[in-house]
């Protein structure tokens, strides 16, 4: 799935070959994705693409009258072509524009979407609950810290909740945590607002250098094969379960975490011992309760 590096890299991949271009003309082969393609995306045509911008994972298309959205789901990518370059399978929309240039997407798992904004209103919602960039100064020393508010959740489950903060993904919540050194299953309530303002700074290198390293496949948009917006990168835990720690040479473990990986140093990222959940103790307490009741009912059975 394509994180917040990737759509970043998309978005600086894509703008120098259509912003400030005229529409010419919208195709919607397959309008069947996440969500169905609305009509309504047919009348960008004749209008400027003013910029590109990115919020999160989607990309933010504006013109005049509103904006188009783009998210690239699970398997999606888009590319930069000349307008007459035959559809191969998967491309499901396209939008050519007046210097001969067009933006196809291509969505194996259709798990993509196309949407419009009129007026650049987000009826859906999908943005509007949406937790800072982690790339501004909206998320700074004190955000994390002040959003744990001793909640008892995985620090990892924590830093992919997009009302937390948005774009940090697995792969780059893997590769923070282990960088500051913190197990992914340690509760955000065990952390300091010290190490958390620490994580914070991790959290910016590590995606500024994921942005940085996919610069250089800039050119791939403008290929009509291959995968553009996606990268080798040079990564510490993720994706390396039963190999060695760089740092300490420990086989590096992993668990399941919401359904997704989170490999981890034992030895770099010791899990800390953690009160136990507030659930586990209640459900003590209903036990204990019902072992009262029993033993009062039998000695009140006795003495009748």
């Amino acid at each position: 799935m394509p994180e917040l590096p990737e759509v970043e890299v998309c978005r600086l991949g894509i703008t120098p070959h259509i912003a400030m271009q005229t529409v010419t003309s919208v195709v919607v082969r397959n309008a069947k994705l996440r969500w169905p393609i609305p009509d309504e995306v047919h009348g960008i045509v004749d209008q400027v693409l003013e910029k590109i911008e990115r919020r999160s994972k989607y990309l933010l298309l504006r013109f005049s009258s509103g904006t188009l959205l783009l998210h690239l789901g699970m398997s999606g990518s888009v590319r930069i072509l000349e307008q007459d370059t035959p559809a191969i399978k998967h491309d499901h929309f396209e939008v050519t524009f007046d210097n001969g240039k067009m933006l196809r997407l291509n969505d194996p798992r259709r798990f993509g979407a196309v949407l419009w904004f009129p007026e650049h209103l987000d009826l859906q919602g999908l943005l509007t609950k949406l937790g800072p960039e982690p790339l501004t100064d909206d998320f700074d020393h004190g955000h994390l810290f002040s959003k744990a508010n001793n909640r008892k959740v995985p620090v990892k489950t924590f830093l992919m909740d997009n009302h937390v903060v948005v774009g940090v993904g697995n792969i780059y919540a893997n590769e923070s945590l282990f960088i500051a050194s913190i197990h992914p299953a340690t509760l955000v309530n065990s952390i300091s607002e010290a190490k958390f303002n620490e994580l914070t700074d991790i959290i910016k290198q590590v995606l500024a250098a994921a942005i940085e390293q996919g610069g250089t496949t800039l050119k791939d948009f403008t290929q009509a094969d291959g995968k553009p917006g996606y990268f080798a990168q040079k990564l510490f835990v993720y994706g390396r379960a039963g190999e060695k720690c760089d740092g300490c040479q420990s086989v590096l473990e992993e668990i399941r975490q919401s359904n997704r990986s989170s490999v981890f140093c034992p030895q770099c990222q010791v899990l800390p011992k953690q009160k136990p959940a507030a659930k586990k103790a209640s459900a003590k307490k209903k036990i204990k309760a019902k072992v009262v009741k029993k033993t009062t009912n039998n000695k009140a059975t006795d003495k009748s």
